[in-house]
């Protein structure tokens, strides 16, 4: 049955993890996969996560079924941390889903039932899983114009001059903050644009918001989504709890919908259901009953948001001994764009050759693109990662 099968291709991020572990040098740096860790590079458990778990442990009763929607108080609780008091709020329906990824497929195959022959506009460069699901769901997939990799800036004007072109048949994919790969966020007054164009145009924005407190922020990092939420009619959103919460093995995630009434919402939110029940039927109950504790418990809620803010501060912080550390080893601010970025990764504009130098010369491991993950550095780490940038000529 197998035989006639080609050799699939390698996902470029989760082969270069495998190549790394077998890497036997002791000075090796990871810049790759998209995991956040503290400054001895471990991916910590967060305390509030720790409590809730131990509690959970003690407390919960039984591991029977929760339900294709999921915990209905995670649902609950996921739609309160994005559209809380906005025109949207009301409007919202959720279901939990395998991780962020999850909720992005079980959305894809909404809009392609709901919206057959729709195309799903997706930014150039953009999370390297997006254009596979989106496809996966038979949806076409198209790029917009959005980074310049010189200035290593959003292009905004040559953006929205795209998005202007789309019609009531297309999707805009957006990041709703820290966007990866590129690290460069759209400003306030894009959002508000894109907004005003919905309206205009027609299409359905979709907002993919996985790195929510990893930028400016939680509540600022939303604020661009709560833009959208306070004016479009429709709208539709899958969020993760990997990274904020650390829950990355947990596979904790959620689709929300946004329709133009309640009840289309709740049509939707059952059409995702029955899709899910042909998929994987329902989700990991661990990690969402961990996240449900901690958003509807004061004290943890507190406690995890501190905890959150200081994981901030300190990404924010590698950032900026790059920019010291880049300004001060090659006398120049071409390295400035470190500091600008917000988020977990940077686009680098490494070429292929470069990179492989940094793997076989100085043991630092880049994917494919230069995008880095400035959130995987250790304070120690930055200035090797600086000489052997320099050396190969970055």
């Amino acid at each position: 049955m197998f035989e006639h099968l080609d050799a699939p291709m390698q996902d470029p991020i989760l082969s270069l993890t495998v190549a790394f572990r077998e890497d036997p040098r002791p000075e090796k740096i990871d810049l790759g996969i998209g995991v956040y860790r503290n400054s001895e590079g471990i991916t910590p458990i967060m305390e509030a996560v720790r409590t809730a778990a131990i509690e959970l442990a003690e407390t919960q009763v039984t591991k029977s079924y929760v339900g294709l929607a999921g915990d209905e108080q995670f649902n609950r609780a996921m739609t309160d941390l994005l559209l809380a008091d906005t025109a949207a709020y009301s409007r919202a329906a959720a279901i939990q889903t395998p991780g962020a990824s999850g909720a992005l497929r079980m959305l894809a195959d909404l809009i392609a039932y709901s919206r057959p022959g729709a195309t799903v506009w997706i930014s150039n460069p953009s999370y390297v899983n997006h254009r596979p699901v989106m496809e996966a769901a038979g949806l076409t997939v198209r790029e917009y114009t959005y980074f310049n990799t010189e200035t290593k800036a959003v292009d905004e004007d040559a953006m929205l001059a795209q998005i202007e072109s789309l019609g009531e048949q297309d999707v805009l994919l957006l990041h709703g903050c820290c966007h990866n790969p590129t690290g460069g966020d759209i400003s306030i007054e894009s959002w508000q644009r894109i907004a005003e164009l919905t309206h205009e145009r027609g299409f359905l924005p979709f907002v993919d918001i996985a790195y929510q407190g990893f930028g400016d922020g939680l509540m600022e990092d939303a604020a661009g989504l709560r833009v959208l939420a306070d004016s479009v009619p429709e709208l539709v959103i899958a969020t993760s709890c990997s990274k904020n919460f650390g829950l990355y093995r947990e596979r904790t995630g959620a689709a929300i919908v946004v329709g133009q009434t309640p009840e289309d919402s709740l049509k939707a939110k059952g059409h995702i259901q029955r899709m899910a029940r042909a998929t994987y039927t329902m989700p990991p109950d661990h990690g969402a009953a961990l996240v449900s504790m901690i958003l509807n418990r004061e004290e943890l809620k507190a406690n995890w948001m501190k905890e959150l803010a200081s994981m901030n501060q300190r990404i924010n912080g590698l950032r900026e001994q790059l920019v010291v550390g880049f300004r001060e080893a090659s006398d120049s601010d071409r390295f400035d764009y470190f500091g600008e970025h917000r988020g977990m990764f940077s686009v680098t504009g490494l070429s292929p050759a470069q990179i492989e130098q940094l793997k076989q010369n100085h043991a630092i491991y880049v994917v494919s693109g230069g995008r880095v993950n400035v959130a995987g550095l250790t304070e120690k780490d930055i200035p090797q990662v600086v000489k052997a940038f320099l050396a190969v000529g970055a």
